[in-house]
């Protein structure tokens, strides 16, 4: 059993506040908790709370910023910091989905170009997803975000990633 980890323990109530419905309430906890953390922070922390509070916005561009975030926290992360939260997770299975939200990002944006990009990269990478609900739903939004960067339909998608 790993001993309690406080700062993932605010970003999850954070996030569950937000699925809750308040998501100012939820963006604002976590910005707090950012500016606890900082860019010098634990990369584990860095990339869950940028991941999460990037889906809290409706501003493709800003979502974007935090999606980077999330992207460079796990780049600087190893995967025994991963494995003391959950001995199950694999830094590798984080990139499918943390380039399918900057793809989702850029599309939103309009940058077509640069959302096919992640999403190749997000494909590359489908092999380090599990075999389990998590991983077909990953699969399943890259597909439908591949149609809408294809069609250079930029609205937000109802089963977007960030949904």
């Amino acid at each position: 059993m790993t001993a309690p980890d406080p700062g993932l323990e605010a970003i999850t109530a954070a996030v569950v506040r937000g699925r809750g419905g308040d998501m100012a309430g939820a963006r604002s906890d976590l910005e707090a908790l950012w500016s606890e953390i900082g860019v010098g922070g634990g990369p584990f922390h860095r990339c869950t709370l940028a991941h999460y509070l990037a889906d809290l916005y409706d501003d493709a561009a800003v979502a974007l910023i935090w999606d980077v975030r999330a992207l460079d926290a796990a780049d600087a992360l190893d995967g025994d910091r991963a494995q003391q939260h959950h001995a199950s997770l694999r830094v590798a299975a984080f990139y499918p989905s943390l380039h399918l939200n900057l793809a989702d990002n850029f599309r939103g944006s309009g940058s077509f170009q640069a959302a096919a990009d992640h999403l190749d990269r997000a494909e590359e990478r489908l092999s380090a997803l599990p075999d389990d609900a998590y991983g077909e739903m990953i699969r399943s939004a890259l597909t439908g975000l591949r149609e809408a960067v294809v069609e250079h339909r930029t609205e937000r998608l109802p089963s977007g990633p960030d949904s």
